[in-house]
C-alpha cells in the first residue's frame, strides 16, 4: 500500500539555451488531467510566438498515468526525454512543459534530446520537492448515538469531516491518511450501526 509520493511543493521554471533556440520548461504540481490540459493551454497562449510546447507528466500515487508528447518534435525528441527525468527522479502528480523558441539552427535528434532533459533537470533544480501522504476519503453511515465515538476516532487519527447528512442515520464523507485505514475501520466497525458505502 502506497502511503507517500514525492511531488513539487510550487510551480518552477529552468531553462536551456543551444545555437539560438530557447528551451524555457515549467514545472507543476498537478492532481488531474483537466488542470494539466488548462495549465498547457494557458502556456501555449502565452508564449503563441514559440515553435513547439512539449510535454509529460506523471499521474498517481504510483504514477500509474502518464503521457509524453512531442508537439511536433521529431518523434521521441522531447516528451520522452522529460518523462525519463520525472521517472528518475521519483515524481508523480507533476507536469512539466517545455516551450521551444527556435533559433534558426536545427540540433539534431541528439541535440533536441539534451536539450528537453536538461531544460527539465534545471526546472526541478530550483523546485522544492516534497513527500505527501496519500489520503483516503470513506463514504459511512452510523446511527446518532454514535457520532461521538465517530468523531472522537477521527480526530484521534487526524481525519477531517468534508460532508454530513442526517436522515434516520448520518451519512458522513470523511478524509484521512491512507495509512489510517484499517485502524479508523477497526475502531468504528465496533460501533452496530456502522456501515463503509465506498472508499475514494
Amino acid at each position: 500500500m502506497t502511503a507517500r509520493y514525492k511531488t513539487l511543493a510550487a510551480p518552477s521554471e529552468g531553462l536551456y539555451k543551444e545555437k539560438g533556440s530557447r528551451f524555457i520548461a515549467y514545472a507543476y504540481p498537478v492532481t488531474s488531467a483537466e488542470q494539466i490540459q488548462s495549465l498547457l493551454h494557458n502556456l501555449r497562449k502565452e508564449h503563441h510566438a514559440a515553435r513547439h510546447c512539449c510535454y509529460a507528466y506523471l499521474l498517481g500515487f504510483d504514477a500509474a498515468e502518464f503521457r509524453a508528447n512531442d508537439d511536433g518534435e521529431p518523434s521521441g525528441t522531447a516528451g520522452r526525454p522529460i518523462l525519463g527525468v520525472l521517472r528518475a527522479q521519483e515524481l508523480t502528480q507533476v507536469l512539466v512543459a517545455v516551450v521551444r523558441y527556435f533559433g534558426g539552427i536545427k540540433l539534431g535528434v541528439p541535440g533536441l534530446i539534451e536539450a528537453y532533459r536538461t531544460a527539465t533537470e534545471d526546472a526541478l533544480t530550483h523546485a522544492e520537492v516534497v513527500w505527501r501522504e496519500v489520503m483516503l476519503q470513506v463514504q459511512m453511515v452510523f446511527g446518532y448515538e454514535d457520532t461521538h465515538s465517530v468523531y472522537a476516532t477521527l480526530k484521534r487519527y487526524e481525519g477531517e469531516v468534508l460532508s454530513e447528512n442526517w436522515t434516520d442515520r448520518c451519512e458522513m464523507m470523511a478524509c484521512f491518511k491512507k495509512i489510517y485505514r484499517e485502524h479508523v475501520v477497526a475502531e468504528l466497525n465496533g460501533l452496530p450501526k456502522f456501515e463503509v458505502l465506498g472508499e475514494y
